[in-house]
């Protein structure tokens, strides 16, 4: 069962970031501020969820969270930045949303970029573990898919609505066959072999 807090007299905000591993498209993260009390049987690791389940219960926390914020880190800031500054950036950005000042961040992963001066713990597997940080996966990955969907309807050859811009297969093949996107990130090893591609 995950677990409501880390700490019950803190205002804690769960992070968690969406897209990082993928060739194409931002990378997007979320804070979620739920109450104390907050519980639904069906809140999980984003990952262990259904598209549909995702859905239903994005609705429900943006409903009951305390507060709330969702961001994104373009391909081209990825590029120059790296994914892991762009993810630290993401998350930044969703707690710069947040209209609740937490006390704590619990961080979903092994590192972090402090924020202000706010005491924050990196939990391996949070979306396992915590609530919030659960409550964030979710925002992120639906807000990230609800991006790569439009970003299909204009790029229809790579699958992104259902690969959302990862290395499947089918994406890398259509990569050798059609060529990069403006939204691939060129800084990313997009072919094993690296075939010459124009950028």
């Amino acid at each position: 069962m995950l677990k409501s807090y880390l700490n019950k007299a803190l205002i804690e905000a769960g992070c968690d970031e969406a897209g990082r591993g993928c060739l194409a498209g931002p990378v997007f993260a979320a804070a979620v501020i739920l109450p104390k009390d907050f519980r639904h049987p069906m809140l999980n690791d984003s990952k262990q969820l259904s598209d549909k389940q995702r859905k239903e219960l994005r609705p429900i926390i943006e409903k009951e969270a305390l507060a709330y914020g969702v961001a994104e880190v373009s391909h081209t800031e990825i590029d120059e930045i790296n994914i892991l500054n762009a993810s630290f950036l993401a998350m930044h950005r969703a707690l710069d949303q947040l209209k609740t000042e937490p006390q704590s961040l619990l961080i979903d992963g092994n590192r972090f970029k402090k924020y202000r001066s706010l005491p924050h713990h990196c939990i391996i597997e949070g979306d396992g573990k915590y609530l919030s940080i659960a409550a964030a996966s979710i925002l992120a990955k639906t807000y990230r898919d609800d991006l790569m969907d439009r970003l299909h309807e204009e790029f229809p050859n790579y699958g992104w609505n259902t690969n959302r811009g990862y290395g499947t297969v089918a994406h890398r093949e259509a990569i050798i066959k059609h060529g990069l996107t403006e939204y691939h990130r060129k800084s990313f090893r997009l072919l094993p072999d690296q075939l010459e591609l124009k950028f």
